[in-house]
Parts: C-alpha cells; sequence; structure tokens
C-alpha cells in the first residue's frame, strides 16, 4: 500500500496514482525519456526532481513506467525505495548497461542478474549476523527468461557484481569476481534487491553489456542512451506476460 501522507517525495514529485505498478529503472534520465518516447502510446511525464525523468503511458494497452535511477547504490537506492514504500509500485526492473568479466559475454549481449555481488557496504544497515545475499525475485527472472527464448533473445543468466567505484584505483579489481564466475559489473543492483526484499517487493535488474573490461572495447554514450533496444522490448514484452 502506497502511504498517501508521505507524497510527493523528497525526490519525487508525482501525485498517488501516477505510477504504475512496474517502473522500468534506466540509470540514465536520456534512457527513460527514449524507453517512453519510443514504446509508450500516451506517454506523460509524472515527475522530473532533479533531472529525474519519470513517465508513465501504456505498451501494447498494458499500464507501465519508466523512471531513471541515477548512478550507483546511494541514488537508486533512493528512488527504488520512495516507489516502493510512497507510491505503492511493486516491480522495479532495472534495465541498465554493464561491463563484462566473463570473455563468454559480448558488447551488446543481454545478462539477467540472478545475484548481486557488491562491494558495497549497504546491507551493514539491517544489522545481520551474516553476509547477505541479495537475489532477483524468481518469477520476475524465470518470466523474462521464458520470454526471452520465445523471443528468440539469447541472454546470460547469472551472477553480476555491484560495485561503488567506476573508477578503481586497483587495476585488477575485476580479477577476483572473475574467478568466481561473476559476468559483469555495473553500480545499482544489489541496492534494488535489497530495497525490495526489506520491503516485500519485487525486483530483477537486465543489462545490456556496454563494454568488455578485459578487452578495452566499448560502446559511445549515445549508443548506450538509444542502442539498447533489445532490453527494452524484453522487459516490455514479460510485463504484459506478467499478471
Amino acid at each position: 500500500m502506497a502511504e498517501l501522507d508521505r507524497i510527493p517525495t523528497p525526490h519525487i514529485e508525482a501525485k498517488a496514482g501516477d505510477f504504475a505498478d512496474l517502473v522500468l529503472m534506466p540509470g540514465d534520465p536520456l534512457r527513460a525519456k527514449y524507453v517512453a518516447e519510443h514504446y509508450f502510446e500516451d506517454a506523460r511525464l509524472v515527475t522530473s526532481v532533479r533531472n529525474v525523468l519519470g513517465y508513465t503511458g501504456t505498451y501494447k494497452g498494458k499500464r507501465v513506467s519508466v523512471m531513471a535511477s541515477g548512478m550507483g547504490l546511494p541514488s537508486i537506492g533512493i528512488y527504488s525505495y520512495e516507489l516502493y514504500k510512497f507510491y505503492g509500485v511493486e516491480k522495479i526492473v532495472r534495465i541498465g548497461s554493464a561491463g563484462a568479466i566473463n570473455e563468454n559475454c559480448k558488447i551488446m549481449d543481454i545478462v539477467l542478474a540472478e545475484g548481486a555481488c557488491t562491494t558495497s557496504r549497504w546491507a551493514e544497515m539491517y544489522k545481520l549476523s551474516g553476509t547477505y545475499a541479495p537475489t532477483a525475485t524468481w518469477d520476475l527472472l524465470y518470466k523474462t527468461y521464458t520470454t526471452a527464448l520465445d523471443l528468440g533473445t539469447k541472454v546470460h543468466v547469472g551472477n553480476v557484481v555491484s560495485t561503488d567505484a567506476f573508477y578503481d584505483d586497483d587495476t585488477s579489481a575485476m580479477d577476483g569476481w572473475k574467478k568466481m564466475g561473476v559476468l559483469c559489473a555495473e553500480m545499482e543492483t544489489a541496492g534494488l534487491y535489497m530495497n525490495a526484499a526489506r520491503l516485500g517487493k519485487k525486483a530483477l535488474g537486465i543489462f545490456t553489456i556496454s563494454d568488455e573490461i578485459y578487452s578495452g572495447r566499448e560502446l559511445s554514450a549515445y549508443d548506450r542512451q538509444t542502442a539498447f533496444t533489445e532490453m527494452m522490448v524484453l522487459a516490455l514484452e514479460t510485463h504484459l506476460r506478467d499478471k
């Protein structure tokens, strides 16, 4: 249930009921704008605080929202918490970019994050007696995987790592994650998964590989904004099947 007395929140200016049950969440506000303009019918801007854009519309007749998360666990932590807690959003699917660690993951490949390791100390706020393992919501992961099979979209499924640092002084920082079979690195999903678990909501991270950490190959900023159409369609088509 939404907590209507807390709306608008400090970071979202939308009114109660402005968001759909599902919010797609790219990091980049311009990617959110791209999704709304190219895939939504009757797209409406519902929030733009700090230029973090959020839209609601319909996709093939089904209501859906998209909103940027910004970069890093603290940023997605704020926005996902407010959406889950105060706006009554039930599902958030992160549609982001990631850097490939595993040699089988190549530029423009799609990864579904079954689990999200992290270098962040985010879980310490929960005062747990051990190490928490953030994981995707199983039914979202399963439905997205089966939708990918039906669409003929190749996906990798496995562990990712959500890092705090984009520029790491340790040039070998990814070596340990690579030897443990982690597929790619990004900066948000572990925080999203922990918020979802704490609040009894659903979450999934879907990524398009934008760069290969070990080979040095990478996409341009413009491509990261506009070229991830296969991932966007996968998330939206899964939403149509989700009851």
